[in-house]
């Protein structure tokens, strides 16, 4: 009977929240994200700034075409009467023939472009696991609310039978103290979590600008653990030296940084344009005079000062060191894909262990009630018994959050984490 009562607790504190109508879901927060998220928006503009910047470069390789006008007033002090308007205009035309640089930097500007967007599927698939990982962090706080919530209407019911058993000679006050002890501790521990809730919630605001008040929970009914797919973290590491979005954005740095080494040499080497001029002056008194010339341009750098090699050396220095951020990357992506394979599978165990241990906990508690009631078990048995059981269901709660973050995690690290997992997860919830 108290086992009924005491679940009949927890499962009604459990409910109370997926009865509200407006519950969001993890879908409808991420698809608010995705507009709203001030990370994922500058990744965006940086990416169509880099897009717009190749068509700056590729305009150094196009003709350039300019008009230009004129009107002079001329005289001479020492003449009687000496004065003449000139009106004048023109149209210049140039045209690079060579110009390694150009070509160079049309080049770099392509590469920085497909680095700005694979940062972008970066941030992207960021977002998933930083949207999830906020949405759990509710749910968790909201859990750890109902657990205290549950676990302080129980210890008040303890607490009065304590005091009854007491009016009666039945208990000593020490386990009127003990109990009244344990009430007042779990009211504090009620205080904080509500305080660790709204913490939560306006985390979650950060990221899509919005009070998410209520939201929907995980059905623990669907929800069930699996080891990764492949088993072997070796598979999962050839796919992240594939697929990892970090990798790939600091391999293109590479490539821009030796691009930056070219464009230094570049200054060495000559230019050639091609150059047109038409245009037409009348003067007062005077016939109109046309004008056209067509010419080539030729300049060959000889000596700039040493600046040339030194824009060199600055590039190789960079390229180094972009070199050895990927180096860096690399050794990240193999830590992030070993420790969350490591994680999806620990957390695994560690969830059957926890269903055991709430199992076990629940009969403790009812063998330790039974024991009180015929005086074998004291209060202070009771209280441990009840406080062990609702802090075994907060961490099986918080393992299932932990398993299914580990997943996206590994997911993410591997370079493969796409919204259908998101979506998947969501299929998991309930309002």
């Amino acid at each position: 009977m108290k086992k009924t009562l005491l679940s009949t607790l927890v499962l009604s504190s459990l409910s109370f929240f997926s009865l509200q109508l407006s519950a969001e879901d993890l879908q409808a927060v991420y698809q608010l994200a995705t507009q709203k998220d001030p990370v994922v928006q500058r990744a965006a503009a940086s990416r169509d700034a880099a897009t717009a910047r190749i068509d700056v470069s590729r305009s150094r390789l196009l003709p350039s075409v300019n008009f230009g006008a004129d009107v002079t007033r001329s005289s001479r002090d020492n003449l009687r009467f000496s004065g003449n308007n000139t009106v004048g205009a023109g149209i210049q035309a140039r045209q690079s023939l060579f110009d390694w640089s150009n070509w160079q930097g049309l080049s770099r500007a392509e590469k920085v472009a497909l680095q700005s967007q694979t940062v972008y599927n970066a941030e992207v698939q960021a977002l998933i696991v930083r949207v999830t990982s906020a949405y759990f962090d509710v749910l968790r706080a909201r859990d750890n609310l109902t657990f205290v919530e549950a676990e302080k209407r129980s210890v008040e019911r303890q607490l009065e039978q304590t005091k009854q058993r007491f009016a009666v000679g039945l208990t000593a006050i020490t386990d009127v103290h003990e109990a009244q002890a344990q009430f007042d501790s779990v009211v504090a521990r009620g205080i904080s979590s509500e305080n660790a809730l709204e913490n939560a919630r306006e985390a979650l605001r950060e990221i899509t600008g919005q009070y998410h008040a209520e939201i929907a929970q995980l059905n623990t009914d669907k929800f069930s653990a699996s080891r990764p797919s492949p088993e072997m973290v070796s598979e999962w590491m050839s796919i992240a030296e594939q697929n990892n979005l970090t990798l790939q954005a600091q391999r293109i740095a590479l490539d821009v940084s030796s691009l930056d080494i070219e464009l230094a040499k570049a200054g060495h080497l000559p230019t050639l344009d091609a150059t047109a001029n038409l245009g037409v002056s009348k003067t007062s008194g005077f016939d109109r005079a046309d004008s056209s010339s067509v010419g080539i341009n030729l300049s060959v750098p000889i000596y700039a000062g040493g600046g040339i090699e030194a824009g060199v050396r600055v590039a190789q220095a960079n390229y180094v060191e972009v070199s050895q951020a990927l180096e860096q990357s690399h050794r990240s992506v193999v830590r992030q894909v070993r420790s969350s394979f490591n994680n999806v599978n620990s957390q695994m165990s560690v969830i059957r262990a926890l269903e055991q241990a709430v199992i076990s906990a629940q009969s403790a508690l009812q063998a330790t009630e039974a024991g009180f009631e015929v005086g074998t078990r004291t209060i202070v048995d009771v209280l441990l018994s009840t406080r062990n059981l609702f802090d075994a269901q907060r961490n099986l709660a918080g393992a299932r959050y932990d398993y299914i973050l580990a997943q996206l995690q590994l997911k993410q690290a591997a370079g493969n984490l796409t919204e259908q997992d998101l979506l998947a997860i969501n299929a998991a919830l309930t309002n």
